[in-house]
């Protein structure tokens, strides 16, 4: 079922990522939600905040083995608790949508930018990167020691 999520998520973030480059010029911005965010097309070559733009090749690569990293804890159940499976869903994911157009375009598609406050453009991949971070981070924190336990 969790492999279901993170294909389901990957399928959704390159429409979403396929959409954009379709319909919006390059640079370009068209309003989104009112006060909060506008669509605009940005080519991302780096990680967050674009640092190592001059490295693409090695974060592709990076990318492809904490792909390969959360698909393997994924399927050996390292994470007992459906929580734990759901935030390495959304890593995995995310994870996957980037590298996905690392690979095949050298760059990643940024959309989502927000409006009320100065801050990155970012995507749906990097959305689901960030949650499932968070949630990875209560899950381990609050969680993890009671379904080892659990599971003994």
């Amino acid at each position: 079922m969790y492999y279901l999520i993170v294909v389901f998520l990957v399928v959704i973030d390159q429409l979403v990522k396929w959409w954009v480059r379709a319909a919006i010029p390059l640079g370009q911005s068209i309003p989104f939600i009112p006060y909060l965010m506008d669509l605009t097309y940005v080519q991302n070559t780096g990680a967050a905040f674009s640092v190592f733009s001059q490295h693409t090749w090695l974060l592709t690569l990076i990318s492809l083995a904490g792909s390969a990293l959360l698909a393997f804890l994924l399927w050996k159940n390292y994470f007992p608790g459906w929580m734990g499976k759901l935030s390495l869903s959304l890593v995995l994911a995310g994870a996957v949508g980037n590298l996905i157009d690392r690979a095949l375009a050298g760059y990643v598609t940024d959309m989502f930018q927000t409006t009320f406050i100065n801050f990155a453009v970012f995507n749906v991949a990097d959305i689901c990167v960030c949650c499932g971070g968070a949630l990875l981070v209560v899950y381990v924190l609050f969680f993890w020691d009671k379904d080892k336990e659990a599971g003994k």
